[in-house]
């Protein structure tokens, strides 16, 4: 008579407080829509579901590395000046040299940018005591400063036609810009979920020494987890000069604290070992859908500012009550 193998009592509760956290997010989300397309019926119009997505088709992509980083315990403060350094260096490039290979030299150069900037980051975490949130805030002032000095402040108009359209050109129903960011969302959940380094990015967020007694690369996949990072900061450089039709050296300003915001939302843990993909996305929606609708009703930004920092705390408060009962 054989035995089955008794499951991980904390994989199980890991996966409950998953299951949990991406209902919560889920149920709050279909709230503020029902609430929202009654309070303005313009709200689930064709129009403005399009909008709302393609406004958030960026922060979505940074999301992505952003939830990696905060599983190891880590953070990455670097992705907004990433995405204004790799914008105006990739859209540099496109205007320099025309013609039709223009565009994806463009590109290799916007993210390589995202590579070197992730290396760095992710060398400096990994094989010094230099805390995460040290490392890419230092990061985060060097990229603004480069490209503000390219371009002497002043952003970039002259990109090619084809690439001006990928902005706006739509694959089917959806437009392009929110198709990669759904091909990207669907990619990195099942690289975190379904890979053996995923598995690994959740045991370092949990445990790097047990992590590295394990076996495990510990600092080389904590180096892997910042070049993803920046890499997909600098695609959401490229979707977001595609879809405003210029590059601007702060155009990403603020951004990574949106996709900061997301990931906590979704329930990723700033203590490391928890979040995935998909509850990311769910943060990613509530702070667009949040946002649309109290653009809809006439709330000032300012306040909206103010309700979103309100939801990042309780959010952080949540993971913190969690931590402390641990459920």
């Amino acid at each position: 008579m054989t035995t089955q193998p008794m499951a991980n009592p904390t994989s199980l509760r890991s996966g409950l407080v998953a299951l949990l956290n991406s209902s919560l997010v889920a149920a709050v989300l279909v709230v503020l829509i029902i609430a929202f397309s009654l309070a303005a019926p313009e709200f689930m119009s064709g129009s403005n579901v399009l909008n709302l997505l393609q406004s958030v088709a960026v922060i979505a992509v940074l999301s992505i590395g952003q939830t990696f980083v905060i599983i190891t315990a880590g953070i990455d403060l670097s992705q907004g000046a990433v995405i204004g350094l790799s914008g105006v260096l990739g859209a540099g490039v496109m205007g320099a040299t025309g013609g039709a290979g223009s565009i994806i030299l463009g590109i290799a150069v916007a993210v390589a940018v995202g590579l070197g900037v992730g290396l760095v980051n992710g060398l400096i975490t990994a094989f010094t005591r230099v805390p995460a949130f040290i490392v890419t805030l230092g990061t985060l002032s060097i990229a603004s400063g480069i490209a503000l000095l390219v371009t002497g402040g002043e952003p970039i108009y002259q990109l090619p036609p084809a690439f001006d359209s990928f902005g706006t050109n739509a694959l089917g129903v959806f437009p392009d810009i929110i198709m990669v960011s759904v091909m990207l969302a669907i990619l990195g959940q099942i690289l975190l979920r379904r890979t053996r380094f995923g598995r690994s990015v959740y045991a370092i967020g949990s445990n790097p020494r047990a992590a590295a007694l394990s076996g495990l690369p510990v600092r080389r996949n904590i180096v892997l987890v910042y070049v993803m990072s920046g890499i997909l900061s600098a695609i959401g450089g490229i979707l977001l000069t595609a879809y405003v039709n210029s590059a601007l050296p702060t155009a990403g300003a603020g951004y990574e604290l949106d996709s900061i915001a997301a990931v906590v939302i979704g329930g990723g843990s700033l203590f490391g070992g928890q979040g995935t993909v998909w509850a990311s996305m769910l943060g990613v929606l509530l702070i667009g859908v949040l946002g649309n609708g109290t653009d809809l009703l006439g709330v000032s930004s300012y306040s909206q500012t103010v309700i979103l920092g309100c939801v990042v705390i309780g959010a952080v408060y949540i993971d913190s009550f969690r931590k402390r009962v641990a459920i």
